[in-house]
């Protein structure tokens, strides 16, 4: 696999910011964003923006079919609708955290926080791998299915990412560290 070299990395993290938490610009309401206005404003190219997209390894943003305009696919902080599928997860999903989050967790539930959802893995890999990004990491499996049948809406992004609004603390069924 090719390493990125670390302006691509800090050029894909400016985009996600641009894309995901901007309150400065006027998204549609499905977030998405011009092309023509990361390249007259921030300066991206449009080979630039096609490279970040091909080679982000979570698959984070997608460009509409006549490639004028782009988007993340899910974690924004902005109020928009990426128009998510309602589905049916599995029965067991995985979410990611640091360990110093554990026990407030485990009493209050996972939060959303600034984001519009809480986000999942199917795995424990990518979810530990998730933790990392906020410390020492924790893995938290979620009984899914039991969330569901109680009525817990479901989503599951065009990249794979499951996501719901909140998850009580009762549907925790163990902490992997």
């Amino acid at each position: 696999m090719e390493t990125l070299s670390a302006n691509h990395i800090k050029r894909g993290k400016k985009l996600s910011y641009l894309l995901r938490h901007d309150k400065t610009y006027a998204f549609d309401e499905h977030g998405w964003r011009e092309v023509s206005d990361l390249v007259g404003n921030h300066g991206f190219t449009m080979e630039e923006l096609s490279e970040i997209v091909a080679t982000n390894n979570k698959q984070r943003y997608e460009f509409s079919e006549d490639m004028t305009r782009i988007r993340a696919r899910q974690g924004h902080s902005i109020q928009v609708d990426v128009e998510l599928e309602e589905a049916i997860p599995p029965d067991v999903l995985y979410h990611g955290t640091a360990k110093e989050f554990a026990d407030s967790i485990m009493k209050q539930g996972i939060l959303k926080g600034k984001r519009l959802y809480v986000h999942f893995s199917t795995t424990v890999e990518m979810a530990t791998k998730v933790g990392e990004r906020h410390g020492d990491p924790v893995v938290l499996a979620i009984d899914a299915k039991r969330m569901s049948e109680d009525g817990n809406k479901f989503f599951l992004s065009r990249n794979g990412v499951w996501l719901t609004e909140f998850v009580e603390a009762q549907y925790i069924i163990s902490v992997v560290e």
